[in-house]
């Protein structure tokens, strides 16, 4: 191959890689939301979904479990091009991120293109996740232990899960694709059922307590902070 072919395949592949990285201009994957306008950041805030789309739930306390709460008669449902989210409860999580697996191909793409393997308490800490080995696939996180797990089983069933995010604003598809396994990260919204027009339906657990199918959380994700 000549010089020359060798320069535009190198420009090829970094353009290529400047598109999907996230200083592009392109449109975050899966983002579904009716109002494209997302609120201008500031310098230490959060990002935040327009305030017309997606109101803020009352906020988790640093370090505290995960906060789920009531919804407000007032909160109408979110009115998506892939589908109608339906708001459970209002949640709000401050925890460290175990593990993320992004999808594109799914159904599931269209709403949540990211999923966030996430853990509190003890399952954050990590002289235990030392001894544990995480991973996603097909919607679910899976962990494995050799001989003995480092915390009973049980403690991390109720202190880790697999959450489905659904981004409330570009800025939200955005912010959400920069968050790293081994980061604290808060994230503030509401639990959701989702259904589309031809019967399709995506429903989130509202407990913590909960494992195996139906147990992960559908989240529209109002706020997205990087502690």
């Amino acid at each position: 191959m000549s010089g020359r072919a060798w320069v535009a395949l190198l420009l090829f592949a970094a353009a290529i890689g400047w598109w999907y990285s996230p200083v592009s201009p392109r449109k975050p994957p899966g983002y579904a939301s009716i109002d494209p306008s997302p609120l201008p950041a500031t310098a230490g805030t959060a990002e935040r979904a327009p305030a017309t789309a997606c109101q803020l739930p009352p906020r988790v306390g640093a370090f505290d479990p995960p906060l789920q709460s009531s919804t407000p008669a007032t909160l109408a449902p979110f009115h998506l091009r892939a589908a109608t989210l339906t708001p459970l409860a209002g949640f709000s999580i401050d925890a460290k991120v175990l593990s993320r697996r992004d999808y594109r191909s799914d159904r599931e793409s269209q709403l949540a293109p990211t999923d966030l393997a996430l853990g509190w308490g003890r399952m954050r800490d990590d002289t235990v996740l030392a001894r544990l080995t995480i991973t996603q696939s097909a919607r679910w996180y899976h962990y494995r232990y050799s001989d003995q797990p480092p915390i009973p089983q049980a403690e991390i069933d109720r202190s880790a899960a697999n959450m489905h995010m659904i981004p409330g604003s570009e800025a939200i598809a955005s912010a959400l694709a920069r968050v790293e396994a081994g980061e604290r990260v808060r994230i503030d919204g509401w639990l959701v059922e989702a259904q589309a027009p031809d019967g399709w339906r995506w429903r989130s657990s509202t407990s913590r307590e909960d494992t195996g199918a139906g147990a992960c959380e559908l989240v529209y994700v109002c706020a997205v902070t990087r502690l």
